[in-house]
């Protein structure tokens, strides 16, 4: 897989997101209008100034129009992306390469998702018709499968396995309780996360993230531009996105231990960044946490761990907010919630706040490299997404 990117060409001068959570006061519109007002807050300056804009939304809109008419934004381009919970980052990837182009100045990538609304549970959606030879199952489900295969690959034995599911919830509610925009802001226990009550196969409900409303907006100019802006912009290191066949659910050679698109994706990502040893280069990752075994499996395919090493790494904190690479120190999707359109875009957020100093308590020391990454659909079947963004050109 070949692309060139854009390393250093393009920057983040401003961001905006909302609270996520049940937004039942507020519309998609709303949502749009204080994300996008926050962003462009954040750079000093207006809607005029924006060149395009690019939304990313699942189910929440149709068209460019749901946000021009939210934004009122006086007839400029506005481009409507959807790549399922990849939707938020297709949005910006879109964005930045327009710039890159030269074609535009300054563009807005903006996410937005009203589920609760919608009635979307994460255990029933409306799928298109396919040949018939799909799986029929709810998400909780087919990420259920990721626990018995990674147990049996690498012999770890169901309490231990429970043990280290179990603390990937608890570090994660324990960050977002630090966040005032997360969904879910209390911390909660491993008796608490033990004690729930089943979902599929051995996932409870703390093993599943949140289904929430929220938007977040990023706001894009070339990198020499910047410090116009902004004296502590954000670089754009790499943009990758891979699409995986489809196939996984009836291929044998498929082991549920591994997301083939994520290892190929990161491939990518790392090559365009000049990332040769992530768990030491890498500052923070904020990954697609959707179920707690999904972010187990991501640690091994974005190289932060060993193949079949990421349960003992999980349990010796190696991932906790004071650990070697801390992951999802904003509460992940299990805490922060998980607005389709929007989560990509919220998880650069926190690459933002952590670099400029202003993540409160949940402030790093001196982080420099960002990672974020989207998976979308489910094992066998999915879309990768990884974004790496620096506090410094190279």
């Amino acid at each position: 897989m070949t692309s060139r990117g854009l390393r250093d060409r393009v920057a983040i001068v401003g961001m905006g997101c909302t609270r996520f959570g049940e937004r039942w006061e507020s519309s998609a519109g709303d949502l749009l209008v204080d994300a996008a007002t926050e962003c462009l807050a954040s750079a000093g300056v207006t809607g005029p100034d924006v060149d395009a804009y690019w939304l990313g939304t699942m189910d929440s809109g149709y068209a460019g129009l749901t946000l021009s008419t939210a934004l009122k934004t006086d007839y400029r381009p506005v481009t409507r992306v959807e790549n399922l919970c990849a939707t938020g980052s297709e949005a910006f990837r879109n964005a930045c390469y327009a710039v890159a182009s030269g074609a535009y100045d300054v563009v807005m990538a903006v996410g937005v998702e009203k589920l609760k609304d919608s009635g979307f549970s994460g255990l029933v959606r409306r799928d298109p018709p396919d040949d018939g030879s799909a799986v029929e199952s709810s998400a909780p489900a087919a990420f259920s499968y990721l626990v018995p295969a990674y147990a049996a690959a690498y012999g770890v034995d169901d309490a231990t396995m429970r043990e280290v599911l179990t603390h990937i919830a608890v570090k994660n509610h324990a960050n977002g309780a630090l966040n005032p925009r997360a969904q879910f802001r209390t911390p909660v226990s491993a008796e608490t996360v033990n004690r729930a009550p089943l979902v599929a196969g051995a996932l409870g409900v703390y093993d599943c993230s949140g289904v929430a409303d929220g938007a977040a907006a990023a706001l894009i100019v070339r990198a020499e531009d910047a410090h116009r802006y902004t004296d502590r912009p954000l670089y754009v290191k790499a943009l990758a996105v891979a699409s995986g066949r489809g196939d996984g659910a009836l291929d044998d050679r498929v082991s549920f231990t591994s997301f083939p698109e994520v290892v190929r994706c990161a491939q990518d990502a790392y090559r365009q960044a000049g990332v040769t040893d992530p768990r030491n280069q890498i500052s923070l990752a904020e990954v697609h946490d959707c179920f707690t075994p999904t972010e187990l499996v991501l640690m091994e395919d974005l190289g932060f761990s060993e193949r079949g090493q990421a349960w003992r790494d999980v349990l010796d904190g190696a991932f906790d907010r004071t650990g070697r690479l801390p992951v999802n120190v904003d509460g992940g999707l299990k805490a922060f919630g998980h607005p389709v359109g929007a989560s990509g875009l919220r998880m650069l957020l926190e690459c933002w706040l952590q670099m400029r100093g202003e993540a409160g308590r949940r402030q790093l020391d001196n982080p420099t490299l960002g990672l974020t990454h989207n998976l979308g659909g489910r094992p066998g079947k999915c879309v990768s997404f990884i974004g790496i963004v620096g506090s410094e050109l190279s």
